[in-house]
């Protein structure tokens, strides 16, 4: 049998921090990182626009987000492999899915912030709420 984490544990320890935007805030700053070819991505930017989000635009792959960035978006999401762009082909060439089993956090950070395709998009940073991927619902939640 595997040794495995209390799942209770791990939830406990990696709880999620709801957080939400608000447009009246003093620096409402929102950052996407976006991969042009991505529909998804183009979704998630459509959104934003019908709900009059002002955002700026960063092209993940030449400009991926920082450790920092990262980071901050772990303690939002509360898991790393959520980080990750896992149906990706660079992910899938690199066997990421391997690795991440015995990569420590520093090393899996590192790692997206040099590769921009490995990470999640779009992957955006909202004032005090982070999100990855486009769940419509979630984004209605946050984006109010």
């Amino acid at each position: 049998m595997k040794n495995r984490p209390n799942r209770a544990l791990t939830a406990i320890k990696h709880r999620r921090r709801r957080a939400s935007y608000n447009k009246d805030m003093a620096n409402p700053k929102v950052i996407v990182y976006e991969y042009a070819k991505c529909s998804t991505c183009r979704k998630a930017l459509k959104f934003l626009d019908e709900k009059g989000v002002a955002y700026e635009k960063r092209p993940i792959v030449e400009q991926p987000p920082t450790r920092a960035e990262l980071e901050r978006m772990l303690g939002q999401v509360g898991e790393l492999k959520r980080l990750f762009n896992t149906s990706g082909e660079l992910y899938r060439e690199l066997k990421i899915s391997d690795k991440l089993k015995t990569m420590t956090q520093a090393q899996a950070l590192d790692l997206l912030a040099k590769h921009g395709k490995l990470v999640k998009r779009p992957f955006v940073l909202a004032g005090a709420a982070g999100l990855v991927g486009f769940d419509e619902a979630r984004w209605s939640q946050v984006f109010k």
